[in-house]
């Protein structure tokens, strides 16, 4: 639902006001810090992987023994298990921070914390049967029609 001008001049006013007031807050709520800390675990995590797959070439590169060689290459894969495992769970948190749309000039914006899931498709209806008897249902309704 779209503001009205008015309403959109109030908000501005208020969100101007709210930074003169208190900015650490103001910050807080544009979300900036937690964004950089998750862009920063995913840039680590990033780096933590580049060096497990360091690790693997060179255990397949160096001529060593055989269990000096495994040790290494076991240990590289840990290192970039870990460095994706980092880089993965810092983008999709569920300690992170909800989305937050921008309401004007001033940065700030309205936080949406709802469900997260995927909208209703009002084309398709559930009856509430199992999967199997739709697919027999499906099946049934083909041979009628002779395909």
């Amino acid at each position: 639902m779209e503001l009205s001008e008015e309403e959109l001049r109030l908000l501005e006013q208020m969100e101007r006001a709210l930074v003169e007031e208190d900015p650490k807050f103001a910050s807080t709520l544009r979300g900036t810090s937690f964004q950089r800390t998750a862009r920063r675990r995913m840039i680590l995590g990033g780096v933590i992987l580049a060096l497990g797959i360091g690790l693997l070439v060179l255990a397949v590169l160096l001529d060593l023994s055989a269990v000096l060689q495994t040790v290494i290459g076991v240990a590289g894969f840990v290192v970039m298990l870990g460095g994706a495992v980092l880089a993965l769970t810092s983008a999709r948190s569920p300690a992170a921070p909800a989305k937050v749309r921008s309401s004007g000039r001033s940065g700030l914006g309205v936080v949406d914390g709802g469900r997260m899931h995927r909208p209703h498709r009002p084309g398709r209806q559930r009856n509430g049967s199992p999967f199997m008897e739709r697919v027999e249902e499906r099946w049934r309704r083909r041979r009628e029609r002779g395909l």
